[in-house]
């Protein structure tokens, strides 16, 4: 549904033994009641550390992760995770404490989910379950960039063009974890912000498309700058050092994700219009491939590939159909292709579409050899599959 489940904490950061206040709070647009349950993790292990202590207040109690009250300060050695939760159902927020851990060694890691019900004992549908994640650093701990690629299963290169998708990983980079949603937008204008973390490149805001403690993926902006330029995120605790990344006119990368190499052989990823895969029957388990036939046309997917006209900036969903500036080719093996679209994809930011037909060649696996304003892309050989 439209509601959420959200937390407050009474500090941005914590110290050794700090206690801090919480309070959880779920929102819906059709049921008043709710429950809870939150825990709490070192993000050295997520799995089972538990990060610091809860203490219940009205309306909460703490269970251990065997499903037994807590008795005590803490769960016992074989259960040691703990979760604080509602005791009845909640109409309003619900308070509490937590109690840092004695040591200030890493992030801790909240997850909260609450559940808007309807009250009428059922389970028909009409309750609605939210999720939610934050970080809380220890205080002190500063955002850090450690690396800026292009996205993974489009290459990850680290150089990068206007338009381009890119992972910036490092540390205590927000306080949560999400992808951007329709609300975030400004009609067809991404946003630049999400939940108090941004990045600027070469002083430009760039739009975030999503948040964690460790990885922030954004689209570049507009810019005519080449060279070295300067990347920097900020949060709601802090601001990174820059970190320093070479901008280019182009970047091609052409989606080829690791699940696609079977074998030794990296596919491409390119589809028909009922969104079948190119590819060998069962060639990757769960997924619907059949080769494709000379005539097909399938459609490929990149970024990083440069203008296009008419012009359409980074961050902006696509509306009407383009063509890309640059010359581009694509031959399966040494057999030129026809390209029927080269642009942006309509509907989508930052993502690139190539509608190919497929041309008479042998059966087997062609290796795909693409050209940009005549020079070859720099990713390992693809492949996609013939058969007459």
């Amino acid at each position: 549904a439209t509601g959420g489940v959200t937390a407050t904490f009474s500090s941005s950061t914590y110290t050794p033994g700090q206690v801090i206040t919480i309070t959880v709070n779920v929102t819906d647009p059709t049921n008043r009641q709710f429950g809870f349950q939150m825990t709490a993790r070192l993000e050295s292990n997520l799995s089972r550390d538990q990060g610091g202590s809860f203490t219940p207040g009205t309306g909460s109690q703490v269970i251990c992760d065997n499903n037994l009250p807590r008795r005590g300060n803490a769960c016992a050695a074989s259960a040691p995770v703990e979760f604080i939760e509602h005791t009845s159902p909640r109409t309003s927020a619900v308070t509490f404490t937590w109690t840092a851990p004695s040591t200030a060694a890493v992030t801790v890691r909240f997850y909260v989910a609450g559940n808007a019900v309807n009250g009428n004992g059922r389970e028909d549908g009409g309750d609605h379950v939210y999720t939610q994640s934050y970080s809380l650093p220890a205080a002190g701990a500063g955002a850090t960039i450690t690396s800026v690629t292009s996205g993974t299963d489009f290459g990850g290169y680290s150089q990068f063009a206007s338009g381009s998708w890119l992972e910036i990983k490092g540390t205590n980079l927000a306080g949560n974890t999400r992808i951007w949603g329709g609300a975030d937008f400004s009609g067809t204008t991404a946003p630049s912000k999400l939940d108090g973390t941004s990045v600027t490149i070469n002083g430009k805001a760039a739009s975030v498309y999503y948040i964690s403690p460790t990885q922030v993926n954004v689209n570049a902006p507009a810019d005519t700058a080449t060279g070295p330029v300067q990347i920097q995120l900020t949060n709601s605790n802090n601001q990174t050092a820059t970190f320093s990344s070479t901008k280019v006119a182009a970047a091609p990368g052409l989606l080829a994700p690791a699940a696609f190499k079977v074998n030794g052989t990296q596919y491409l990823v390119a589809q028909f219009a009922d969104q079948v895969y190119v590819g060998n029957t069962g060639l990757i388990a769960g997924v619907a491939f059949r080769p494709a036939k000379p005539g097909d046309s399938i459609t490929i997917y990149g970024i990083g590939f440069g203008d296009v006209t008419p012009s359409i900036p980074g961050g902006t969903i696509v509306t009407q159909l383009n063509s890309l500036v640059a010359p581009l080719t694509f031959k399966f093996g040494s057999t030129d292709a026809t390209v029927t679209y080269k642009g942006l994809a309509p509907n989508f930011v930052g993502l690139y579409q190539f509608n190919v037909t497929v041309p008479n060649v042998a059966d087997g696996d062609s290796q795909i050899n693409i050209t940009l304003g005549g020079t070859p892309l720099a990713q390992p050989p693809f492949f996609l599959t013939v058969k007459k």
